[in-house]
């Protein structure tokens, strides 16, 4: 009788051959949806920024750097138009002096909000195990 971990492991196997089963090494396909799509996304400042417009709905540029803390202004600026470029988030620029900028999700970041906070709590779970590791490696 197979385990729960078991059964998992089977389906997990079953999506990693499907993602990567067909994939000739010899000849790379041009276009990887984990390194060229999900890296844009999944780069640690563009996961807070992300997870800030998840949490306030509208943001303008000083507070998401106040939010993402340690973020250059030119950083958060090149992520911004990216993140837009792709969809995850919407700009929309008043005309005012001085400009308003104000940055909120659309509903495919909306949908990829989702995906981070299992990730997050995940992560939130398993920490003190990886706190652990690093210790016994005398890495803390």
């Amino acid at each position: 009788m197979e385990t729960v971990a078991e059964n998992q492991n089977v389906r997990n196997a079953k999506k990693l051959e499907k993602m990567f089963g067909h994939i000739d090494f010899k000849h790379p396909p041009e276009l990887c949806p984990v390194r060229d799509v999900m890296s844009v996304a999944s780069d640690q400042w563009s996961i807070l920024i992300i997870l800030w417009l998840g949490y306030f709905p509208v943001l303008r540029f000083n507070k998401l750097k106040k939010y993402v803390y340690g973020i250059s202004n030119k950083v958060l600026s090149q992520r911004l138009k990216v993140l837009e470029a792709d969809g995850y988030i919407s700009r929309k620029a008043y005309p005012e002096v001085p400009i308003r900028v104000e940055y909120r999700l659309t509903d495919f970041g909306q949908t990829y909000v989702e995906k981070l906070l299992e990730l997050t709590e995940w992560m939130q779970t398993n920490s003190p195990k990886v706190l652990a590791n690093r210790e016994k490696y005398g890495l803390i």
